[in-house]
């Protein structure tokens, strides 16, 4: 069976799919996406990417067409039309076709596109190993520039950094702030565990509010685990007891180098497995 995509209403097959070549989320990036899970056939967080989805296009002028109530019906037929119950989700909304040239106001008609897939970000043995990082000499983009919280289709500055992770040998890499503080991975939040704390970076040290972040926050406050949203730096991961990364992709992986320097025992730690048993049920629902 051909896998159907969704845009701007209709269901086609994949091979099908298409846009305008004079689309500006194709010429210059001009849009906003989310990258979503389900798993036995339910969305998770499904209202929570909503609202970052329409925050992130409300932010760059972007209207997007209809309510959020019709993107969530049509995520679920797309899924039934693919008959998948445990898949990878991306909403992608496009500023429309346009002219050769900047003005957003000569755009019409903005392009919906829904995919469902199945996805395996990174080998089981990660999870069970953990992963090893390299710091990218590429930064983040300065948040006075470009607002991070705002979810993108231009992201070759993740791109630029993670091409340096590939080619050390890492299939993922660190990214540093104007600061020269952590802010976070190519495609994903990081946490390091310090004396029995959990620190992450917080919102204003140029990240993207992951929804898998927020989660992972949450299981840990309710596991009783000492949470701390503080700026941090590269020191701080070498001398940490864990590390792991959290996205809607990866989920929550371990991390046990960074720049070929062990991280605590150099295997994933405690309190990350706990982590990952508490997330693991709570997106199977329980």
């Amino acid at each position: 069976m051909s896998l159907k995509v969704y845009i701007s209403g209709r269901l086609v097959d994949k091979e099908d799919a298409k846009i305008s070549v004079f689309d500006h989320g194709l010429l210059y990036g001009d849009g906003v996406f989310e990258g979503l899970r389900s798993y036995n056939g339910r969305v998770f967080e499904l209202d929570e990417h909503l609202d970052r989805l329409w925050e992130s296009a409300r932010a760059i002028h972007l209207q997007i067409p209809g309510t959020k109530a019709e993107m969530a019906a049509a995520v679920e037929e797309t899924l039934q039309a693919n008959q998948l119950r445990d898949a990878y989700i991306r909403l992608v909304i496009t500023r429309g076709r346009g002219t050769l040239g900047l003005d957003p106001n000569r755009c019409s008609d903005p392009q919906v596109i829904i995919i469902t897939d199945k996805i395996a970000l990174y080998p089981p043995e990660n999870y069970e190993q953990g992963l090893e990082l390299v710091t990218a000499a590429t930064i983040r983009n300065h948040p006075a520039a470009l607002s991070p919280r705002i979810k993108s289709l231009n992201y070759l500055n993740n791109i630029m950094a993670k091409i340096e992770g590939l080619r050390a040998g890492c299939v993922e890499a660190l990214m540093l702030n104007h600061k020269g503080e952590v802010a976070e991975c190519t495609g994903d939040n990081i946490f390091v565990v310090r004396r029995g704390t959990l620190m992450t970076p917080p919102i204003d040290a140029g990240i993207l509010e992951g929804i898998t972040r927020n989660v992972v926050l949450r299981l840990a406050r309710e596991a009783q685990i000492p949470v701390a949203e503080v700026p941090f730096t590269r020191h701080d991961i070498f001398v940490a007891e864990e590390c792991f990364l959290t996205g809607s992709a990866a989920e929550v992986i371990p991390v046990v180098k960074l720049d070929g320097r062990p991280i605590g025992e150099g295997v994933p730690g405690p309190i990350t497995g706990r982590l990952i048993q508490a997330f693991r049920r709570c997106v199977q629902g329980d």
